[in-house]
């Protein structure tokens, strides 16, 4: 798996969708984008929580070729979404958007089961 860079999270709100993980269209654009420069063109979208991080626990994101037999599988934007079981606990209702401007460039996570973020805005409990 190969990780996406610039991962920040963003304070939680709740989200109205029932939807796993919602992958706002700015976010599949670059997506996309980043699919088609690597030649993964056919590939999904792997996030996992893992521990670690000031906080606890933190996302990885990457692109993976197929789902394993333990993954929840679906698409949000014309984008496939792997998500491991475990995962799919601290994943639900969260929403991945892309960010770039002066100030920020990257992938920005709005999670609504994060009872707080650390300092950094990489880890979460």
């Amino acid at each position: 798996m190969e990780t996406l860079m610039n991962i920040t999270l963003d304070t939680p709100t709740p989200l109205a969708s029932e939807t796993l993980i919602n992958v706002t269209p700015t976010a599949a654009a670059k997506i996309r984008e980043l699919m088609a420069q690597e030649g993964k063109a056919e590939h999904g979208l792997r996030m996992s929580v893992l521990a670690g991080g000031c906080s606890g626990f933190q996302y990885q994101m990457g692109l993976e070729e197929t789902p394993t037999d333990n993954d929840q599988v679906f698409t949000s934007n014309g984008i496939k979404v792997f998500v491991d079981n475990k995962s799919a606990l601290y994943l639900a209702g969260v929403q991945v958007d892309y960010k770039n401007s002066l100030m920020e460039s990257g992938f920005s996570i709005t999670n609504p089961n994060a009872q707080a973020t650390c300092g950094c805005g990489q880890s979460f409990r």
